[in-house]
C-alpha cells in the first residue's frame, strides 16, 4: 500500500467513525428531526462551488446568517459535520487529479487532521460571542482571499509538485494551525494555494492536499463537536443530502470551468459580497451580545 492508497484507508475508517458518532450523539443529545429544503438547497450550491476550489465554508456561513435558522454558537460545528459527506466525495473523486508528491499529502493531511482534532475540542467550549467575533473575523478573511484570487494577487508558483528540505516540516506545521482554524470557520483551501505556491509548488498542486485534508480533518473535529452536541442536527442533514447534489454536478463541469477562469472569477465576485455582508452581521451580532451582558452586569448592581 503507497501513501496514497494509506490516505484512502484513513479516509474511509474516520468516515465510519463519522457516522458511528453521529448515531451516538443522536441518541445522547436527543436529536430528532428530518432535512428541510432550504437547507438541502444551501448544501447543493456551496459544495458546487466547493468541488470547483472557491470553497464551502464561507459561504455556506453566509446562508446560514441569512436563513437565521441556526444560532451563531452551531455553525462550526455544523459545517463540519453538514459538509463532511461533500468533503469524503470530494476526496475519493479528486485526489488523483493531480499527482503530488506521496509523503507531502499523507504528512500534510495528518497534520490537518491532528489540527483539527486540537481545535474542534477549544470551540466546543468557547462562548457564543468569542464564536461570532472569530467566525466574523473568518469571513472577512475569506472575502479578502477571493478578491486576492480575482486580482491576481496570489503568488504564481512553481512547476514543482513536492517539497524538500525545510519546506516540508514547514508546510506541514501550518497544515497544523490551519486544520485548526478549519474548526472556527476559516477555510482552508486560499491559504494552502498561496502557502503552497510561495514555497515553490505549482499552485494546481494544492488541489489534492487541500481536498484530502478536508476530507479527513472535517470528521475528526466532527468528533469533538458530536461529544458536545454543539452543531445543528437538521441543518447539517440538510447541508448533507445537498452535497450529493452539489459535488457530482460540479465534477461533471469541472474541466469545462476550469478552461474558462472568467466563469469562476464571477462567481468569486458574487461570493465575496455575500461573505462580507455576513460578517459585518455575525460582528454585529457579536457586537450586541457585548452590549446586553454590559446592560445586565449594570441592572445587577
Amino acid at each position: 500500500m503507497d501513501l496514497t492508497q494509506a490516505v484512502l484507508a484513513a479516509l474511509v475508517l474516520v468516515n465510519v467513525a463519522f457516522v458511528v458518532g453521529w448515531l451516538l450523539a443522536m441518541r445522547r443529545h436527543r436529536l430528532r428531526g428530518r432535512p428541510q429544503l432550504p437547507d438541502v438547497a444551501i448544501g447543493a450550491l456551496t459544495t458546487f462551488l466547493d468541488t470547483l476550489g472557491i470553497g464551502s465554508f464561507a459561504p455556506t456561513t453566509a446562508l446560514l446568517k441569512f436563513r437565521g435558522k441556526v444560532a451563531d454558537e452551531l455553525i462550526p460545528g455544523t459545517l463540519n459535520v453538514g459538509l463532511n459527506a461533500a468533503a469524503f466525495v470530494e476526496t475519493l473523486l479528486l485526489i488523483g487529479l493531480v499527482k503530488v508528491q506521496p509523503a507531502l499529502l499523507a504528512a500534510m493531511v495528518g497534520s490537518s487532521a491532528a489540527g483539527a482534532w486540537l481545535g474542534s475540542g477549544v470551540v466546543s467550549r468557547m462562548p457564543r460571542r468569542s464564536i461570532q467575533l472569530f467566525m466574523g473575523a473568518a469571513l472577512l478573511i475569506a472575502a479578502t482571499f477571493f478578491a486576492m484570487s480575482n486580482l491576481g494577487a496570489f503568488p504564481a508558483g512553481g512547476v514543482a509538485l513536492g517539497l524538500a528540505g525545510w519546506k516540508f516540516p514547514f508546510a506541514v506545521a501550518v497544515s497544523f494551525v490551519l486544520g485548526a482554524l478549519m474548526c472556527v470557520g476559516i477555510g482552508n483551501y486560499a491559504p494552502l494555494t498561496i502557502l503552497l505556491a510561495l514555497l515553490g509548488m505549482a499552485p494546481i498542486g494544492a488541489y489534492p492536499i487541500m481536498m484530502a485534508s478536508d476530507g479527513l480533518l472535517q470528521p475528526v473535529a466532527s468528533l469533538g463537536f458530536f461529544r458536545s452536541g454543539r452543531f445543528s442536527h437538521t441543518a447539517s442533514l440538510g447541508l448533507s443530502v445537498g452535497s450529493f447534489v452539489g459535488v457530482p454536478l460540479a465534477y461533471s463541469i469541472l474541466k469545462y470551468v476550469l478552461d474558462r477562469p472568467d466563469g469562476i472569477k464571477l462567481i468569486r465576485w458574487l461570493v465575496t459580497a455575500v461573505v462580507i455582508y455576513a460578517a459585518v452581521t455575525m460582528l454585529r451580532s457579536a457586537h450586541r451580545e457585548r452590549a446586553a451582558a454590559r446592560a445586565a452586569a449594570a441592572v445587577s448592581h
